[in-house]
């Protein structure tokens, strides 16, 4: 018996990887966060599975239809939005699991910030222009953040920001970059990525927050704050470039000396 820790992707069902679609085939005992995972995903259980819309309840209950399987003999597919390993809530269920000493793995989902990249049609990490992405969130009614970690501080960076769980806190969002970024430094608010009421609303530091309160955008929504966002012309990468050598394409003269062996 193993729990499948399982990556649900960012809402539209068939973004789900092949791994994890092939656990919910054959997982008799499937929970799922269902404010955040579309339903649709779970068609794929096996006929007569158990399957527990996990988002009213708490963890000991989670923990207890696992242990629950796990008595039983049962595997369970374990369901989290996006990729679990981002604010996933899940290092507190594994905890638990192994001090009852149930075994468990995880499987890898598409994450909102990629999925979002997609959707806007846009390279997070331009040559020149930001070449890291920062995931991260601002604190709300939940975990505190660290100190070394606040908005200003990763700001300094210039890196293209993926802000997570802060729709709520736009103000605080803008008020904290504005210095390092500039009020023109292109924004966008993701809602519902994948979904088939995805909206992607576009502007600028500036103009964000009254977009955001215009659409009335409160929740289940990823900021993304950075110069790789603009419309602007980019250079090229070197990657491709006619001189730029490397291991899979060597430079003429070497690979005729190669050729010669």
């Amino acid at each position: 018996m193993t729990v499948h820790f399982i990556g649900a992707g960012p809402g539209a069902p068939d973004l789900i990887t092949v791994r994890g679609l092939r656990l919910i085939e054959r997982c008799p005992v499937c929970l799922y966060a269902g404010s955040l995972v579309p339903v649709e995903i779970l068609a794929s259980a096996p006929p007569g599975a158990l399957v527990i819309d996990t988002a009213p309840l708490t963890l000991d209950e989670i923990i207890g239809h696992l242990a629950d399987a796990h008595r039983r003999g049962l595997d369970v597919a374990r369901l989290h939005s996006g990729d679990p390993s981002l604010y996933g809530a899940i290092a507190e269920q594994m905890r638990r699991l192994e001090a009852l000493g149930i075994p468990f793995d995880m499987t890898p989902g598409v994450p909102s910030f990629a999925a979002a990249a997609a959707a806007l049609g846009r390279e997070l990490t331009l040559p020149e222009i930001a070449q890291t992405v920062i995931l991260t969130r601002t604190a709300t009614r939940s975990s505190p953040m660290p100190e070394r970690e606040s908005l200003e501080r990763l700001g300094a960076s210039g890196a293209t920001l993926a802000i997570h769980l802060s729709v709520n806190n736009l103000a605080r969002v803008v008020r904290e970059l504005t210095p390092d970024y500039g009020s023109d430094c292109p924004a966008i608010v993701a809602y519902r990525v994948s979904w088939p009421d995805e909206r992607l609303i576009r502007g600028t530091l500036a103009d964000i927050r009254d977009k955001v309160k215009t659409a009335g955008i409160t929740r289940t929504a990823l900021v993304l704050v950075g110069r790789a966002l603009g419309d602007g012309a980019a250079p090229d990468s070197r990657l491709y470039a006619a001189d730029h050598h490397h291991l899979m394409r060597l430079g003429r003269e070497t690979r005729y000396e190669r050729d010669d062996f």
